[in-house]
């Protein structure tokens, strides 16, 4: 191990439970221990899910959110008694890995609620959301402190909690966290005075316009998470860990706009001062640990930071608040290792908050002990899998069912929460594969087929592996994907993958691989879509400019809003050009699978540096030096030094696919690396 990283696996204590080191899964939406849209069971997946990573010299884990009624159905967790006589076993395991668990149990989501868009039209709709009560109550899953605009849905106004229902809120809190005790679990977290959940709702002004005595005052806007953990307290006893998870700061502005990083803002939420004051508070109330960082639904980005977001984004707040209680403190939010653990060394956190990480890698830990970190696969903090909750004007959550039901799954791992379906299994036939293209999905193809036992020959057109990867790479702000790129540069490296470097194959080599391979494998890309617009000679595709970004002149206009024309114009914007985007629908990045912690991101980074964008806007003639648009019938010509079109692409595979010859990657569907990386574990199980 690195004597760098020494600190973050020394003990420490919550209240008088010893936790062996000081790093902490965090918990995640999808990995609830009993279930998360279906009825409340132990849930297979996350039990192997936290077995496997306890395994794997974690110190503390914390389960993923457990609604304290079923999403569907309504029934009350704590009457699932069932349940919980199943996990005591499990907890047996978990403790023989040394390792301790927390159960988080949830209040609820008030206007954070990410209402389906197909179930947009029921909501709104009164006598339609009365019929779908006794299945899923979407008015009682969105009831807020007081009538507030959803965060989701525009238009739809979330209805005021009511008395009685936080009372029983508080009791099923105490009661199910007893039963979590009863079953051998080590604690208990409180969900959540953080990210403008339902308790964090009550604490903030600008969601809490109560008169009774759940609003107004400091102490009554904190009451009902204050009677949460008194309840918990009063029936598991004064010993029994609670931890908080808590947002320092919300980082937000208004209803719908978050504060970027080191922007000079006005908070309507939590600010510092009344955060000092607050943690003290709740430590007073009983809380044993505050599991921190910062945002709301609002301002997204800060608890689940994309790429764009500084590494160690809430380092600083985290620490300072510490000062003010005598409870740990962990902090979390795209943390480094070497960095929590100086932090920790120097006592400005007690532990290390990590989460995506494990989805991605689940073994990181171990590794990072052993010094392989050259094994790690590394997050890149896509949210392309994870959490897909896409939302853009016009359309509430636009996420598919699938995904709803079944998050916390990895972009880069498939195997992550599967069920089994995707473990790597050794082939009862050994064959000769042909691979051609070594971007990422030729590479993954090659990785899990060589792990299968199969002998595998990669044929790349240029002289180095990772394809259109290699340009989307270069961009600023994505180290984490030069990370992941040489992660597999390294694993081709390790399993000894046979690599034959400036060899392009035509149509007149098919008949040749054919004959000396048993199979063959379609790795070749997608090429860029043409405008079919007068002067599109003048345009660069994003691929083109992201190879040879010099010599661009300030002002750039982009031509598509989507999120390759969006990121393009970030990069130009943190160079101190000035990107223009055209987007022919009415708003950016409207469409499935980019999360609402990215898209906001960039959207109200557009917004504060005052990036022109273009909606619902077409583009009529491109010149040397000018695009010409059609807006609102209104034609308007801009001034342009480069002109940049990132309409998309279209699949290119050199040959089409037959019993023998399958295509991955962009070459069967262009998509992102969700779709690349699981369609190539997909033919490469069936090898």
């Amino acid at each position: 191990m690195n004597k760098n990283i020494e600190p973050l696996f020394t003990p420490w204590k919550i209240g008088n439970l010893t936790i062996k080191n000081r790093i902490v899964l965090c918990p995640m939406g999808g990995t609830s221990l009993f279930g998360w849209m279906e009825p409340h069971h132990l849930d297979k997946d996350a039990c192997d899910f936290f077995l496997d990573i306890a395994k794997n010299n974690v110190g503390l884990l914390i389960t993923g959110i457990a609604p304290l009624r079923n999403l569907i159905g309504g029934q009350w967790l704590y009457k699932k008694k069932s349940v919980f006589k199943k996990l005591k076993p499990y907890m047996d395991e978990i403790h023989k890995t040394g390792a301790k668990l927390f159960v988080q149990l949830t209040a609820g989501f008030g206007r954070s609620f990410s209402i389906p868009n197909n179930l947009a039209p029921i909501i709104k709709n009164k006598f339609l959301s009365c019929l779908l009560k006794p299945i899923i109550n979407l008015p009682y899953l969105c009831a807020s402190p007081s009538k507030l605009p959803s965060r989701w849905l525009e238009g739809y106004t979330c209805r005021a909690i009511r008395k009685n229902e936080i009372k029983k809120m508080v009791y099923a809190f105490a009661q199910t966290a007893k039963l979590c005790k009863d079953a051998g679990v080590d604690g208990v977290e409180v969900h959540a005075v953080h990210e403008g959940y339902l308790l964090d709702q009550f604490t903030l002004k600008y969601t809490n316009h109560r008169t009774d005595e759940y609003g107004g005052s400091f102490e009554n806007r904190y009451r009902f998470a204050v009677d949460v953990v008194k309840a918990i307290k009063n029936v598991c006893g004064k010993d029994y860990p609670v931890s908080l998870r808590y947002s320092v700061v919300s980082k937000t502005i208004d209803f719908c706009e978050g504060a970027l990083p080191n922007e000079k803002f006005i908070e309507i939420g939590r600010d510092m001062q009344e955060s000092e004051k607050a943690v003290k508070y709740l430590q007073d109330a009983g809380y044993d640990m505050l599991n921190a960082d910062n945002g709301t639904y609002d301002a997204w980005y800060w608890a689940h930071p994309p790429l764009y977001m500084p590494q160690n984004c809430n380092l600083e707040d985290v620490s300072h608040i510490k000062k003010f209680v005598n409870i740990p403190v962990v902090c979390a939010g795209k943390m480094e290792v070497e960095v929590a653990s100086k932090a920790v060394e120097n006592g400005l956190i007690d532990a290390m908050g990590v989460a995506r990480q494990f989805l991605t890698d689940s073994h990181w830990v171990t590794k990072l002990i052993e010094n392989r970190i050259e094994d790690i696969m590394p997050c890149i903090y896509c949210h392309n899998a994870c959490l897909t909750m896409a939302h853009y004007k016009g359309v509430a959550n636009d996420q598919k069912m699938q995904d709803s039901k079944h998050m916390s799954r990895c972009a880069l791992n498939p195997t992550t929460m599967d069920g089994g379906k995707f473990d790597i299994k050794p082939t009862k036939k050994v064959k000769n594969i042909a691979i051609i293209g070594g971007g990422v999905g030729g590479m993954e193809v090659a990785r899990i087929a060589t792990l299968r036992g199969h002998k595998v020959t990669i044929f790349e057109k240029s002289n180095q592996l990772g394809g259109v990867f290699i340009s989307a790479g270069l961009m600023s702000f994505k180290e984490r994907d030069r990370k992941l790129l040489e992660f597999y540069k390294n694993q081709m490296k390790k399993l000894n993958i046979n690599i034959k470097f400036n060899t392009t194959i035509t149509q007149n080599d098919i008949a040749n691989l054919k004959n000396n391979f048993d199979e063959i494998i379609v790795a070749t890309g997608a090429t860029a879509k043409k405008l079919p617009i007068k002067g599109s000679e003048n345009v660069i595709d994003a691929i083109a400019f992201l190879n040879n970004p010099n010599n661009i002149g300030n002002n750039i206009v982009i031509i598509g809003g989507g999120l390759t024309g969006c990121e393009i114009a970030y990069e130009l914007s943190l160079q101190g050009k000035n990107p223009i985007i055209i987007e022919s629908k009415n708003d950016l990045m409207a469409v499935q699978g980019i999360c609402l912690a990215n898209s906001s991101y960039l959207r109200d980074y557009f917004k504060h540096h005052k990036t022109q964008i273009f909606l619902n806007s077409q583009v009529k003639e491109i010149l040397s030096n000018k695009v010409i648009i059609n807006v609102q019938n209104m034609e308007i010509s801009l001034d342009a030094d480069t002109i940049i079109s990132a309409i998309g692409y279209t699949p290119a595979p050199l040959i089409s696919k037959d019993k023998h010859t399958h295509i991955v990657g962009d070459a069967f569907k262009v998509g992102n690396l969700r779709t690349v990386i699981w369609r190539a574990w997909e033919i490469a199980k069936k090898l």
